[in-house]
């Protein structure tokens, strides 16, 4: 069975993350989406990681071969654990690939058995992030556009300026 991993903060999940998701589950018999924690930003999340692996299953319950995990250490050593054949990670732009191809060959390092799949987004994503979400949603401005319908309720009323905080 190939086994990949779709590693990410998802914090929260946009259409873009889904996109990706889903064409992975097309190509590859086991698709784990792994919220991970970014150590760097753990004060900065909006979402626990369970409430962001919550959301992701309420999103993805239509694809029978992709599961949500969460993990709190080195990618490497969870993709071994698993037994993952590959890391795929989404690219919108050339800038994202420097630092996506530096995380590659740590992996590689770490792992030698994984390889690091890129998938390109779709033109209507290439600008879509967590952050820009979020940045919207703060401001009041509607966000259906850019998140699954299933969570864009749970985003608004956890991030928007009017929300009870």
């Amino acid at each position: 069975m190939r086994t990949v991993i779709c590693p990410g903060s998802f914090d929260p999940v946009t259409l873009g993350h889904l996109d990706i998701i889903n064409r992975s589950a097309k190509m590859f018999d086991k698709v784990i989406v792994l919220v991970m924690i970014n150590h760097l930003k753990k004060d900065n999340y909006s979402f626990t990681s369970s409430e962001r692996v919550a959301m992701i299953k309420r999103c993805i319950k239509n694809l029978p071969n992709v599961e949500v995990d969460t993990y709190d250490g080195l990618l490497a050593d969870y993709a071994k654990k698993v037994g993952a054949i590959a890391i795929v990670k989404g690219l919108r732009a050339v800038s994202d690939f420097e630092y996506e191809f530096q995380q590659a060959l740590i992996n590689k390092e770490l792992n030698g058995e994984v390889d690091t799949v890129f998938i390109t987004t779709r033109a209507e994503n290439m600008y879509l992030s967590s952050s820009v979400v979020k940045h919207i949603c703060m401001l009041d401005g509607d966000i259906s556009k850019f998140v699954p319908a299933e969570i864009c309720e749970d985003i608004t009323k956890r991030i928007s300026r009017g929300a009870e905080k």
